[in-house]
């Protein structure tokens, strides 16, 4: 549950931080099945998110990099209205 929750915060920090202007919505969608779960933030900007290179004196921008490390799939679909950024947590 720990993986599954930082998950969420890291992918709605960025959708919210990249992906929205003021007055903008985010959409939360955790699914479960026998074996994953699956966690997907919409946010209404196509522009994709970017894995930066890991740098020891930046505070920011290690975001994607917990992610996959702590998913087992990650990923990027456009949607018509933006994008979806979703994550797969094994169980």
């Amino acid at each position: 549950m720990d993986d599954v929750l930082l998950v969420v915060s890291e992918l709605v920090t960025n959708a919210y931080r990249y992906g929205t202007e003021p007055g903008d919505s985010l959409l939360v969608v955790i699914v479960k099945s026998a074996d994953r779960v699956r966690v997907e933030v919409h946010d209404p900007v196509r522009r994709r998110p970017v894995l930066r290179e890991e740098a020891g004196e930046r505070v920011r921008g290690r975001g994607l990099h917990i992610v996959k490390a702590l998913a087992a799939r990650c990923g990027v679909e456009d949607r018509p209205l933006g994008k979806a950024v979703w994550a797969e947590v094994a169980r």
